[in-house]
């Protein structure tokens, strides 16, 4: 599993930029660029719930992508050693990217 840094502190499951969610799904079947990617797992913090939903986040985590030209997509599951989500100011999963994708 890959180690996984996340920047979008907005998310309900980012804890310390780790994600504590166990696993998730990395959208952008057409994507040629990391812009064309997004974290569907993403779920927006409100106000209700200021902290994270489940507990610590893990340093390690299973992913699978969508991202079928991605070179580190290896049957839908991401075998990259590092991964790095970003969107600092999302709001919404299409605010986010997939800073590790590399196009074949």
């Amino acid at each position: 599993m890959p180690l996984l840094s996340c920047t979008a502190k907005s998310c309900i499951y980012n804890c310390d930029e780790y994600c504590s969610k166990g696993d998730i799904l990395v959208s952008g079947e057409d994507a040629k660029q990391p812009d064309e990617t997004c974290c569907s797992s993403f779920c927006e913090r409100t106000g209700e719930s200021s902290s994270n939903s489940a507990g610590c986040g893990c340093k390690t985590i299973s992913v699978d992508c969508e991202a079928c030209q991605c070179v580190y997509n290896d049957d839908e599951r991401c075998s990259a050693d590092k991964i790095t989500i970003n969107g600092a100011s999302a709001c919404h999963c299409d605010d986010t990217r997939c800073g590790s994708f590399e196009k074949e």
